[in-house]
């Protein structure tokens, strides 16, 4: 069983930078496609990025395209998430979820198919 814990997360001005991490302990981190997902208050939980066991493999939600990054250290166990040019529509808490069963197993940006999730980490862009 994989745990795992958000932090990074905070208050930052519309145009700022932040980076999220997602510490793993228990289980076979290094084996797990890992993704970020995201959720705002009154809307649905959305796939914001993943990354497969190897890190050779990215995709990003259109909207965060181009201003997201998501990488890996499978030596610390931690996946993290550097995100840029931040946006009044990207405040939400941020979940990491992993899932130890493959890439192709299922639709990578469908929240049911992760098994393990962290309990989130809040961010907030002021304006």
């Amino acid at each position: 069983q994989v745990q795992l814990v958000e932090s990074g997360g905070g208050l930052v001005q519309a145009g700022d930078s932040l980076r999220l991490s997602c510490a793993a302990s228990g289980g076979t981190f290094s084996g797990s496609t890992m993704a970020w997902f995201r959720q705002a208050p009154g809307k649905e939980r959305e796939f914001v990025a993943v990354i497969t066991s190897s890190g050779t493999i990215k995709n990003y939600a259109d909207s965060v395209k181009g201003r997201f990054t998501i990488s890996r250290d499978n030596a610390k166990n931690t996946l993290y998430l550097q995100m840029s040019s931040l946006k009044p529509e990207d405040p939400a808490v941020y979940y990491c979820a992993g899932d130890p069963r493959g890439y192709y197993y299922d639709n990578y940006w469908k929240a049911g198919r992760y098994i393990y999730w962290g309990q989130g980490t809040q961010v907030t862009v002021s304006s």
